[in-house]
């Protein structure tokens, strides 16, 4: 059975002949550059001081390429895009390294002279005659969006100075796209993640737009939490027009790439936090629910596409609305939140929803556990999320900076992979 055809079942609710198992098949499921490279190095890929790229430069997360794919036997690639969330090209790769020491390439127009206090600043297009848009702290390992946002005057606000976030798809990042999904698709068997530009309604990472040189509208993260209950009426006019884009935006990439990916990262927005939800059931299902119904409606009435949503934390009372939403997968199942016990979630969900994560706790047994630990936990997680037979393997999100690269093997290991 090939790896596409596994995740072909499992989107099905049916048993694979093995666990699928991902890193890096999705924005929220990779690995942090330090930690790509240090399993390059355990598995005799690179020689020792071989740069690794940086294909996320916002998490700095580390590219999964084939070969390491390869390697640990994974099941799905996600296919990357054209441009960086600071909007410029993943291109004219250049080395650098690391506050922590490790060897990086990154985008010819990522920036990496440091400021007077060391930090280390990103410019939107990479255009540094106007404000940066990124910090990352000296010392630090992950980027920060810095706000920009102009002084808000409710008179003259205009729903249009959001809709700048959202438009058709470039030619340049369709061909792209299409290239990646065509040389991914006949080269190997894996199943393949696309990600859908506009489908993530509210996503705060998004909010202040960092590959704006001057962004309008609503940009402060705080300002923006606050709208959604003082100033629902221009969000609704927001998220209107971005489903309409979106969808046309949809529509091009259909053409362009058909069923040859399977499934569809639409939306990163996270409602809750490790200990309850910031947003009711009810302010989702009038606010965000009808937009990404309509989305998700559209995609499985036009393609044979699975929708993902990503939401982190403690967010188990949103779940019937997120399925009442029409996605079909959802990531990345934090098992140490609040309510959010896999036993549970499984016996209430498991019928209709695939869980693609919560394989092992990033945040403790992961980094801080010893390798038995892992593989003990990895063990019993997937026994529970795999009851119901819809399940992918992940650790529960990014995997950070400083995990002990012996814990990741040993995560692979448990899941039936040998090195």
């Amino acid at each position: 059975m090939t790896s596409r055809e596994r995740v072909a079942k499992i989107l099905d609710h049916e048993t694979p002949d093995r666990t699928v198992v991902d890193l890096g098949g999705m924005h929220c499921s990779g690995a942090h550059v330090s930690v790509v490279y240090g399993l390059r190095q355990a598995l005799g890929l690179d020689e020792p001081g071989t740069p690794v790229k940086v294909r996320d430069c916002y998490q700095m997360a580390g590219d999964i390429d084939l070969q390491l794919i390869g390697a640990l036997q994974l099941d799905i690639a996600l296919i990357p895009s054209l441009n960086t969330m600071f909007g410029f090209p993943k291109t004219d790769w250049k080395p650098w390294t690391t506050f922590e020491g490790v060897p990086a390439l990154v985008p010819g127009l990522f920036n990496t002279e440091p400021d007077e206090k060391g930090d280390i600043l990103q410019y939107p297009c990479g255009d540094r005659t106007v404000s940066p848009s990124g910090r990352m702290p000296n010392g630090g390992f992950y980027h920060d969006a810095i706000i920009r946002q102009e002084p808000i005057d409710d008179s003259k606000l205009n729903p249009e100075d959001n809709f700048e976030d959202f438009g058709p798809i470039s030619d340049q990042e369709l061909e792209f796209v299409q290239e990646g999904v065509d040389n991914y698709y006949g080269n190997t068997e894996l199943a393949l993640t696309i990600g859908i530009p506009g489908a993530a309604f509210g996503d705060i990472a998004l909010v202040p737009a960092p590959w704006l040189k001057h962004p309008k509208g609503i940009r402060d993260i705080e300002e923006w939490y606050i709208s959604t209950v003082t100033r629902r009426d221009y969000l609704q006019e927001v998220f209107a027009r971005q489903t309409e884009i979106c969808i046309e935006n949809i529509e091009v990439i259909y053409e362009a790439v058909g069923d040859k990916v399977q499934l569809a990262m639409m939306d990163g927005t996270d409602f809750a936090t490790q200990e309850s939800l910031f947003c009711s059931p009810d302010s989702y299902a009038e606010l965000y629910l009808p937009h990404a119904k309509k989305v998700n409606d559209f995609i499985h009435a036009n393609t044979k596409w699975r929708t993902v949503k990503h939401c982190c934390g403690a967010c188990e009372p949103m779940i019937p609305k997120f399925i009442d939403a029409g996605y079909d997968v959802l990531n990345p199942v934090q098992c140490s939140a609040a309510g959010m016990d896999p036993e549970m979630l499984v016996d209430k969900y498991g019928d209709d929803v695939v869980f693609w994560g919560g394989g092992v706790d990033t945040q403790k047994t992961l980094p801080f556990g010893t390798p038995e630990e892992v593989r003990e936990e990895v063990k019993k997680r997937v026994e529970i999320l795999s009851r119901k037979n819809g399940y992918i393997f992940n650790a529960i999100h990014v995997i950070q900076c400083k995990t002990p690269v012996d814990n990741v093997l040993a995560m692979f290991e448990a899941v039936g992979r040998e090195f």
